[in-house]
């Protein structure tokens, strides 16, 4: 099955799939990945989040800080140094996953990474959506009701959809302005806390247990470990010759730039307004009773357009995931599928649900377990193609069928399917949140929020213990491999 396909067009409407990008194509440059993080990190809730930190887990001003600068080394050093693999296939990572997980046994971890997705985005669209009503009632007074909540959440939805469908040249610009935008206001907002909290009432605060620090850094970290799947999306069109360290550097410090200071300020808000961090139901309404309204409302406007973006940049690449698990639809209109739950998951949260902190948090536990199944595979898989003169096979990747160099055994790698359900289920062994509790929740490892660390070290020692997979045909003579033959390596 051969790969080539006509060249993406010049016009706003990105056109390719999920096909690998051919070499003269990859014109894209390093530095544009540090918007694309910094834009992924956009989030109020990391405000609630940081003053979680303080309220709930103890901690004082020092160990905040430490927590975040921690979280975001750990959880975006994996989302760059995965991220390399982008540029060594050219395809999404929904799609590179094929390579170690077989044809078929990639739709297991896949529907599992889309499924999450489904409850990222929806987060996302119920912060929005709660972003946009405290506007309204900031300016105009207008109260919250269930018609508004519907409105709301629909228009933060249907521009998120319109975003994520024009793909990743709109989405680079949006990224780069929107950075701007939110950087001037957070530095206004910086200014004013530092103007105006009792710092002597922030540095009394007494230190907290080493394990609410280690838990802390587990929860941080849970959004960012999210994105290690996504990372390759972002870097396909990146070409060989781009320095891997670059990228691991420009994904940590774009993601550091944003999760950082929010964190900080988070902590430091509670300081002064405890009930920041047990704002079971509206994440956003507290900003109109720290920050006065002139500041408060840009601020939380472009924050929203943050969000929008971060959504937008999930879905761009849940639809890539959907064309992976063989939804036969271009990936704009795959996307819709993602824009529709994301509704219906946000009425259910908005309407229904009572506790949104919580369910969040638990959210974010299961989300990290989930997704460092398939990082402890996908990262040892990726460690024994650094040395491969081919790393990856385009024409094998786009072949589902058995003449496909990953076919492996009946089209499934049993190495890695065994590695990652035994990582997964050991991993829920160790969670506990609101509705699960695993038998292992209790143990030290449990305690102290590791679970999604155990998971990864798990799927690698298990996957690096078994035998190497042996890939079962050759690429055909005369295909295009998906980078040049000559071994590029990644520094």
């Amino acid at each position: 099955m051969g790969t080539t396909s006509a060249p993406e067009t010049e016009g706003a409407v990105e056109t390719r799939g999920i096909e690998p990008v051919p070499d003269n194509e990859r014109q894209g440059r390093v530095r544009e990945l540090f918007p694309t993080w910094v834009a992924a990190n956009i989030s109020v809730l990391l405000l609630t989040m940081g003053a979680s930190l303080v309220v709930n887990n103890g901690l004082n001003f020092w160990q905040v800080l430490l927590v975040a600068a921690v979280a975001a080394a750990v959880a975006f050093g994996m989302v760059g140094v995965l991220s390399v693999s982008g540029k060594w296939g050219g395809a999404p990572g929904a799609m590179l996953s094929r390579a170690a997980f077989g044809v078929r046994g990639n739709y297991f971890p896949g529907a599992i990474l889309w499924v999450a997705r489904f409850g990222w985005e929806t987060i996302n669209a119920v912060t929005g959506a709660y972003a946009v009503l405290t506007v309204l009632n900031l300016l105009f007074g207008i109260k919250s009701n269930n018609v508004l909540v519907v409105v709301t959440l629909l228009a933060f939805v249907a521009v998120t959809y319109l975003v994520s469908g024009l793909g990743r040249k709109a989405l680079n610009v949006c990224n780069k302005y929107s950075t701007y935008l939110f950087g001037l206001f957070s530095i206004m907002v910086l200014v004013y806390l530092i103007a105006t909290m009792d710092w002597d009432a922030v540095f009394a605060k007494k230190a907290g247990t080493t394990a609410m620090v280690i838990a802390g850094i587990g929860t941080i970290a849970a959004g960012g470990i999210s994105w290690v799947p996504t990372g390759p999306d972002f870097a396909r069109y990146l070409p060989h010759s781009a320095s891997g360290k670059k990228i691991v550097g420009t994904t940590v410090s774009g993601a550091a730039l944003v999760l950082l200071p929010m964190v900080l300020m988070g902590g430091v808000m509670a300081v002064s307004s405890p009930k920041l961090a047990g704002q079971n139901t509206d994440p956003m309404s507290f900003l109109g009773s720290i920050l006065p309204t002139w500041l408060a409302v840009p601020y939380l406007v472009t924050a929203l357009v943050g969000m929008v973006l971060i959504n937008s940049l999930s879905m761009y690449s849940a639809g890539f995931t959907a064309q992976t698990m063989g939804v036969k639809l271009p990936r704009a209109l795959a996307v819709s599928i993602n824009a529709i739950i994301s509704l219906v998951g946000g009425l259910f949260m908005m309407l229904v649900a009572k506790d949104f902190i919580g369910q969040f948090i638990a959210f974010l536990t299961l989300l990290a377990v989930s997704f460092s199944a398939w990082i402890g595979v996908y990262g040892i898989d990726m460690a024994r193609r650094r040395k491969l003169a081919v790393r990856y096979d385009a024409d094998s990747l786009m072949d589902t069928g058995r003449t496909s160099r990953y076919w492996y055994v009946g089209g499934f790698c049993w190495q890695a399917m065994t590695a990652w359900s035994v990582a997964l289920a050991a991993g829920l062994c160790f969670t506990k949140v609101q509705w699960f509790t695993g038998p292992l929740a209790t143990t030290w490892i449990g305690e102290n929020g590791l679970g999604w660390a155990a998971t990864i070290l798990i799927a690698a020692v298990v996957f690096a213990a078994l035998p190497t997979p042996k890939e079962t045909a050759p690429a055909a003579a005369g295909s295009r491999s998906a980078e040049e033959r000559e071994p590029v390596e990644v520094g």
